[in-house]
């Protein structure tokens, strides 16, 4: 899995792949506000903070089907 060479950040797609989500679903949490992390831009684009991620993984959020 290539992973973003913006330090600190996953995109959308690299965070869903590790949440075993779809991307669909981490931009809506980022449109409604409701998910358990929150995105900020990056380069214009959603970014994902590695460490948000990582405490999602932590805590077990590897959890669902694609």
């Amino acid at each position: 899995m290539k992973h973003s060479k913006t330090q600190g950040f996953f995109t959308t797609a690299e965070a869903a792949d590790l949440l075993l989500r779809q991307p669909q679903t981490l931009r809506i949490w980022a449109m409604t506000g409701r998910g358990p992390i929150k995105p900020i831009k990056v380069l214009g684009r959603l970014g994902w903070r590695k460490s948000d991620v990582q405490r999602l993984l932590d805590a077990g959020a590897r959890y669902g089907t694609r």
